[in-house]
C-alpha cells in the first residue's frame, strides 16, 4: 500500500476511534493557554490542572503574572516538575508579551518563538486551539513514538518527526492529527506496555505484536 494511503487509512480509523479528540489542558483564554502548555513540559496534563485554578486565580493576565514575585510562581507550579526553569519560562513569556506584544498573544509561529519556553510543539498547540491555525503538527511524547511504531518516521529529532508528519497529512488535518495519536497513545499504545490485540491499527501498523511487553488485551 502506498505510504500516502496507508497513513490516510490510519487517520480514517482514528477519526472512527476518538471523533472528540481534543487538547486536555483547561484554560480560559489564549494566554492561560500558553501558560499550561508550557507547564505540561515532561508532566501530565492532569497534574497542570491541579495547579493552574491557583495560579490563574492569583495571575489572571500577562500583565500579572510579568509582575509576579518569582518564589511565589515557584512554589504554585512545584508539582509539575523543573519549577524553577518552568517559573522562569512562564514569566520570561508574560513580560516579553506585555512589552513587544501590548498584552496579547502573539498569532504567528514567528513571533511564539521568540518567547521564553515555546518551541515549535508548544506554538503548534497554541496556534491551533487559539487561533484555528494550522502551521504544524505538535509532537508529543505520545505522537513521536507513535510516528515511529507506524512508520510514518526514523528522525530522532522532533521537528524532523514533524516535517515526516506534515508530508504524509493533508494540512487540515494536522491540528486534530495531533489529538488522535495522544489518544491512541494514552489508551492503545502505550510505552511500555501496546495492547497490540485489540489495536485496530495493527494491520497497518510494521511495530504490532513486536514491541516488548505487547499485550492481547488490557
Amino acid at each position: 500500500m502506498p505510504e500516502r494511503k496507508r497513513a490516510a487509512e490510519i487517520d480514517a480509523r482514528l477519526k472512527t476511534l476518538y471523533p472528540k479528540a481534543a487538547i486536555a489542558l483547561a484554560y480560559a483564554n489564549d494566554f492561560q493557554l500558553l501558560v499550561a502548555v508550557i507547564l505540561s513540559a515532561q508532566t501530565t496534563d492532569v497534574g497542570v490542572n491541579k495547579v493552574t485554578p491557583v495560579l490563574f486565580d492569583r495571575f489572571p493576565t500577562a500583565e500579572a503574572l510579568a509582575a509576579a514575585d518569582p518564589d511565589e510562581i515557584e512554589d504554585i507550579v512545584r508539582p509539575t516538575g523543573f519549577f524553577r526553569n518552568k517559573t522562569k519560562n512562564i514569566m520570561g513569556a508574560a513580560q516579553r508579551i506585555v512589552a513587544e506584544y501590548g498584552g496579547t498573544v502573539p498569532d504567528t509561529m514567528e513571533d511564539l518563538l521568540t518567547l521564553p519556553g515555546v518551541a515549535r510543539k508548544t506554538a503548534n498547540i497554541v496556534l491551533y486551539n487559539a487561533f484555528g491555525k494550522a502551521e504544524g503538527i505538535a509532537v508529543d511524547t505520545h505522537v513521536f513514538r507513535l510516528s515511529h511504531r507506524l512508520g510514518f518516521s526514523v528522525e530522532q529529532d522532533t521537528n524532523k518527526v514533524e516535517r515526516d508528519l506534515m508530508a504524509l497529512f493533508p494540512r487540515e488535518e494536522w491540528g486534530a492529527l495531533t489529538y488522535r495519536l495522544i489518544e491512541h497513545g494514552r489508551t492503545v499504545c502505550d510505552a511500555k506496555r501496546p495492547i497490540c490485540g485489540r489495536c485496530t491499527l495493527a494491520e497497518l501498523c510494521p511495530s504490532a505484536f513486536s514491541v516488548k511487553g505487547w499485550r492481547e488485551s488490557a
